[in-house]
C-alpha cells in the first residue's frame, strides 16, 4: 500500500487530495491500484504521520490488507508512539449507509437564502438545550427533500439521512414533542420571513418586484369537521375535487420569475373576490406604496375593488382576465377591430374603453390546441350518443347514462341541441341529437382567445400579454407545494399548527424556487428535483475499524461524486466540504479528534 496524491482546481488553485492505495500484481504481469481509504485534503503533518504509519505496512505482502495505521499482528513503531493505534484489520464493518448528498445541498439553500442567520436571532436554544433553528432546518430540508408527516420524521427519516451530521445533532433533535413545540413558535415571524426572502432573492438574482402574479387555491383535510365555529377548516369549493373534506383557502402573491413575496391563509369557504382588497392593504403596510402592477385571472377582482384601485393615489395598475360573458357584450366592437401582431403565432385587438383598455389576444398555437380537445370531447360524444340510441332503455335508464355522457363531456355536450324522452314515457325511451351550428361557430370563434382588463393603457400590448401568460409561474407553485412538497393532505388537528405546517412548506418552496433560479441559466430543462435525486445517491456510512485494545475508530465518509454529480458541483459553484474526522470509542462513547490525535 501506498500513498497518493491527486491534485484538484479549486477557487483558482490546486490542492491535494491524497488517499491510500493498495497495489496489487494480477495474472500476466498487470499491475492493479484500488483506492482503499479516501483521506481527503490533510494538511503536512497529517500526511507526514500516514506516511510513516503506512511505512509499517509491507507491500510486497501477497494478502489483502485492511485498512489501518498498523495491523494488529506488528507493535507499534517508536516514531509513532503516542499517536499509532493497532487495528484489527480483518474485522472492518460497515454500519448505517444513509443519504447525505441531498440533506448537504438543501441546507446549502438554507444557508444561501440566509435562513440560519434569521432564525438564529429569533429561535434562541432552550434552557435545557434544545436548538429550536437546527429543528426547523431539520423540518425545511425534509419538506423540501422527502416530504411525509412529522411522525415519519421522528420515527424514519432521520435516522435514514445525514442531517444529524450535518448539523452536529443526535437523534435526539427529532423528539416528537420538540418537532411540534417548534410549528408552535413560527408564525409570529412570518412578516418578518417575507422582508428577509424579499432582500434576498434582490441581493442574489436581482430580482424585482414591480409585477405582483396573485392567485388562490386550496388545500383539504382527511379529518372530522372542527366543532369551534371560528376554526378556518371549511366546507367551500375544492380545487383538489374533494368537496367531501375540510379546507383552508391559500392566497399566494409570487413575482415573474416565480419567487413568492407573501401568502394569507383563509377559511375553506372564502369566495376568491373577497379576497383582493384586503391583499392590496397588508403589501401596501408592509412594503409601501410602489409602482406595481397586479396580474390576476378572472374572478377575483370585483368591479368595486377595480374602481378603487383607478381612483387610488396615486393608481393602482392591474391586468385581469375577463369573465366570457363581457367577451360576448364587446364581441360586435371587437370585430371591426383589425388584428395586431405582437409576436409570431401572437395578435391582439385594443379596445380603449372608460379609462381602460380590453386587448382581445389569439395565439395559433392555443387555437390548435383548443381545437383538437374540442374535437375531441365531440367525437367521444357523439360516439357515446349513436351507442345510446342502439340500445334498449327505459326512460330512466336512458336518462341516467345521459347524465353519464354529460359529465365526461361537458364542452361537447354545450354544442349539441337534444330532444329527452319524457321521464313518465311507457316502454322503451327514444331521443335524438343534433349539431347546434350556431354555437359551434361561436366556439370557434373563441378558441385559443381571451380578454384582457387593464387600467395599463399607454403600455405595449406584447408586454401586456407577457405579463398574463406569466400566470402559469403561480399554477406551477400551487402544483410544487401541493405535489412536489406534499402540502396535502394535512393531519394537524390545532388551527395554529395547520398554518405552522404550510409556513414550512413555504420556506422549502422558497428554496425549490433558489435552486430553480440558479439552474435556469445553466439548464433550463433541469428541474429542482431532478438534482436533489441525484444528489440523494451521494450516501454517507460509517466504517468501523476494531482496534486490539478494545475500542473502535470510525471513519464517517461520504461517497465520492460520480462525473456527472461534479458536473453540477462545478456548475453551481458549490464545493463539497471535508470528510468528517475520525472518531474513537471510548468505553462505549465516542469521542471526537482529529486525524492525528485520533491515530
Amino acid at each position: 500500500m501506498f500513498l497518493k496524491c491527486n491534485l484538484r482546481r479549486k477557487d483558482g488553485k490546486d490542492h491535494r487530495y491524497w488517499s491510500i492505495v493498495e497495489s496489487r500484481r494480477c495474472t500476466g504481469g498487470r499491475v492493479v491500484q484500488r483506492p482503499v481509504l479516501y483521506l481527503g485534503e490533510i494538511n503536512d503533518s497529517q500526511r507526514e504521520s500516514w506516511c510513516r504509519t503506512i511505512e509499517a505496512f509491507d507491500p510486497e505482502r501477497e494478502r489483502t490488507l485492511p485498512l489501518a495505521l498498523f495491523p494488529a499482528d506488528r507493535p507499534v513503531p517508536e516514531h509513532a508512539a503516542g499517536f499509532g493505534i493497532q487495528v484489527r484489520l480483518d474485522q472492518m464493518e460497515l454500519h448505517r449507509p444513509r443519504q447525505w448528498g441531498a440533506c448537504w445541498l438543501a441546507c446549502q439553500l438554507y444557508e444561501q437564502l440566509g435562513l440560519d442567520r434569521f432564525w438564529a436571532q429569533l429561535l434562541p436554544d432552550s434552557r435545557e438545550g434544545t436548538c429550536w433553528r437546527h429543528i426547523l432546518q431539520t423540518l425545511c430540508c425534509y419538506r423540501l427533500i422527502d416530504p411525509g408527516s412529522e411522525w415519519r420524521l421522528h420515527r424514519l427519516w432521520f435516522e435514514q439521512s445525514a442531517m444529524g451530521d450535518l448539523l452536529g445533532e443526535d437523534y435526539g433533535l427529532v423528539e416528537k414533542n420538540a418537532l411540534y413545540r417548534t410549528l408552535d413558535k413560527l408564525l409570529s415571524h412570518k412578516l418578518a420571513l417575507f422582508s428577509h426572502l424579499q432582500g434576498r432573492w434582490r441581493d442574489l438574482f436581482g430580482a424585482k418586484f414591480d409585477v405582483l402574479l396573485y392567485d388562490l387555491t386550496s388545500t383539504y383535510f382527511e379529518s372530522a369537521p372542527p366543532e369551534n365555529e371560528t376554526d378556518k377548516r371549511r366546507f367551500g369549493y375544492s380545487r383538489d375535487k374533494r368537496p367531501d373534506c375540510v379546507q383552508v383557502v391559500i392566497a399566494l402573491i409570487v413575482t415573474p420569475e416565480g419567487f413568492p413575496l407573501a401568502y394569507e391563509v383563509m377559511p375553506g369557504n372564502t369566495a376568491d373576490k373577497t379576497t383582493l382588497k384586503a391583499f392590496l392593504e397588508k403589501i401596501e403596510t408592509q412594503y409601501g406604496r410602489a409602482e406595481r402592477i397586479w396580474v390576476m385571472d378572472r374572478g377575483i377582482p370585483t368591479e368595486k375593488v377595480l374602481e378603487q384601485m383607478r381612483q387610488s393615489d396615486p393608481p393602482i395598475a392591474y391586468l385581469v382576465g375577463t369573465p366570457k360573458g363581457r367577451l360576448g357584450k364587446l364581441e360586435a366592437q371587437l370585430l371591426e377591430l383589425p388584428w395586431q401582431s405582437v409576436r409570431p403565432g401572437v395578435e391582439v385587438k385594443l379596445l380603449p374603453q372608460e379609462g381602460e383598455l380590453y386587448v382581445l389576444a389569439q395565439s395559433r398555437d392555443r387555437v390548435n390546441k383548443e381545437r383538437a380537445m374540442r374535437l375531441r370531447q365531440l367525437r367521444g360524444l357523439w360516439k357515446r350518443l349513436t351507442k345510446l340510441r342502439q340500445m334498449t332503455l327505459t326512460a330512466r335508464q336512458l336518462l341516467l347514462k345521459l347524465g353519464e355522457a354529460r359529465g365526461r363531456y361537458r364542452g361537447a355536450w354545450r354544442l349539441l341541441d337534444i330532444q329527452l324522452p319524457l321521464a313518465k314515457a311507457k316502454g322503451p325511451a327514444t331521443f335524438s341529437f343534433r349539431l347546434n351550428r350556431p354555437k359551434l361557430r361561436q366556439a370557434r370563434r373563441r378558441e385559443g382567445r381571451y380578454l384582457l382588463r387593464t387600467n395599463l393603457c399607454g403600455r405595449d400590448p406584447a408586454q401586456l400579454w407577457q405579463f398574463y401568460i406569466r400566470l402559469t409561474e403561480i399554477e406551477a407553485a400551487f402544483k410544487n407545494l401541493k405535489d412536489d412538497l406534499s402540502l396535502r393532505p394535512i393531519h394537524h388537528q390545532l388551527e395554529s399548527r395547520i398554518e405552522a405546517h404550510i409556513f414550512v412548506a413555504f420556506i422549502a418552496y422558497s428554496m425549490h424556487v433558489t435552486l430553480r433560479a440558479r439552474l435556469r441559466p445553466l439548464a433550463g430543462g433541469l428541474t429542482p428535483r431532478a438534482v436533489l435525486e441525484k444528489f440523494a445517491a451521494i450516501q454517507m456510512l460509517d466504517v468501523h475499524f476494531p482496534t486490539t485494545d478494545g475500542r473502535r475508530l470510525i471513519l464517517s465518509r461520504y461517497t465520492q461524486p460520480e462525473v456527472d454529480q461534479r458536473i453540477l458541483l462545478e456548475q453551481l459553484g458549490l464545493t463539497l466540504p471535508p470528510q468528517p474526522p475520525p472518531r474513537i470509542t471510548s468505553s462505549g462513547s465516542l469521542i471526537d479528534g482529529d486525524p492525528a490525535s485520533s491515530m
